[in-house]
């Protein structure tokens, strides 16, 4: 349980809340004091007792990157989301993140997803649903141009079209297998399939899939 605050500190709290909130970023302690009136020394002092009291944390000792904790003294909502672009179309010879052809955002929890740079596909069909990606669900990729053998990856064939399946190299192919056994597995020659990412989790539609 997170030690109360005086009416000083919970003002100063409230204060980088509402900034948060609306810039998306902390104020700076010289206009954190200038818009409350009160001497730089004293918002340092205080955004001091905060840290110590589990409200907020510093990425690093001069950093203004400021994260407001929860009761868990984890990130606060607030500040738990980061919004990745959704590829329409893969396009041959553009690294993932630089597609300029987006079907929208996704909005993730950016305490879950961590990695650079990440996209999203949608999921078409049904042929990995026994690795629980359905129909509709929203692959979570991590940009990558290899693969490990039997991880789960976006592909794209020839070129052409970009597939999510689990990726296994042999001595004489590119196996690309379905996690179905109602589809049979995929095997290409090593200059027609090109790695764009390995799937690092799946977003489902609110109400699951219609």
């Amino acid at each position: 349980m997170q030690p109360v605050l005086t009416a000083k500190q919970q003002q100063f709290f409230g204060y980088l809340q509402q900034q948060m909130a609306r810039t998306g970023q902390a104020p700076s302690l010289r206009q954190a004091a200038m818009d409350l009136g009160v001497s730089h020394a004293a918002i340092a002092q205080i955004f001091k007792v905060l840290e110590e009291k589990g409200y907020v944390k510093r990425e690093g000792r001069y950093s203004r990157t400021i994260y407001l904790l929860n009761r868990a003294r984890q990130t606060s909502a607030l500040q738990r989301w980061r919004e990745v672009p959704i590829i329409g179309r893969v396009t041959a010879g553009l690294p993932m993140y630089a597609q300029t052809e987006w079907d929208g955002t996704a909005v993730l929890d950016a305490a879950i997803f961590r990695g650079q740079n990440l996209f999203a596909l949608h999921v078409k069909g049904d042929s990995m649903k026994d690795a629980g990606i359905l129909n509709g669900d929203l692959a979570i990729c991590e940009p990558r141009q290899y693969a490990q053998n039997g991880e789960i990856v976006v592909a794209l064939i020839n070129s052409e079209s970009a597939t999510v399946k689990r990726f296994f190299l042999h001595s004489d192919n590119i196996e690309l297998r379905p996690e179905n056994r109602n589809y049979p597995s995929l095997r290409y020659s090593f200059d027609e399939v090109l790695i764009q990412g390995k799937v690092i989790g799946i977003q489902r539609p609110p109400g699951g899939i219609k």
